[in-house]
């Protein structure tokens, strides 16, 4: 029974990620951490990293941080799932956003599979935006039915 839980704290905290990941992008990443995130919009083609690559290392921190904390204290033990979820996510995050779509390493090039049409059509409705304001999709894993019904109807 302990397993199962333990399962489900990581399951559902992965899924609250997507949550997460929406509102610090909206409200933190498009506000006033957009000193941070300005250059993901903003190309600078001459470095491979970026400033707002500061947001793997924040929440990274937050993992390490639960990792720490449920293995030092053993009322909050659970906290270490909490932390394994959130770190699934960011390892999901790195591989369809920064692997998939960016193509900042040249795997995945010739994907064709709906979701992942739907996905990247998404990102680029929140790419066009260069500025801080008027943004959309924010989110990185669910998609906007809207695009799944485009990437339906241009195949027919």
């Amino acid at each position: 029974m302990n397993v199962i839980l333990n399962v489900g704290i990581v399951l559902i905290t992965f899924l609250l990620m997507e949550g997460v990941t929406w509102l610090t992008h909206k409200y933190v990443m498009h506000g006033f951490l957009w000193v941070l995130h300005d250059d993901h919009h903003n190309k600078n083609k001459e470095n491979f990293f970026e400033r707002n690559d500061a947001f793997f290392i924040i929440f990274a921190g937050i993992a390490m941080s639960l990792f720490a904390a449920g293995t030092f204290n053993e009322p909050w033990r659970k906290l270490i799932y909490v932390g394994i979820g959130i770190t699934l996510y960011g390892f999901a995050y790195f591989t369809v956003h920064d692997i998939f779509i960016h193509q900042r390493f040249k795997l995945f090039t010739r994907t064709d599979n709906f979701y992942f049409r739907a996905l990247r059509k998404a990102h680029k409705m929140h790419h066009k935006h260069l500025g801080k304001e008027k943004g959309e999709c924010f989110g990185m894993l669910f998609v906007p039915l809207k695009y799944f019904r485009e990437e339906l109807n241009r195949k027919k």
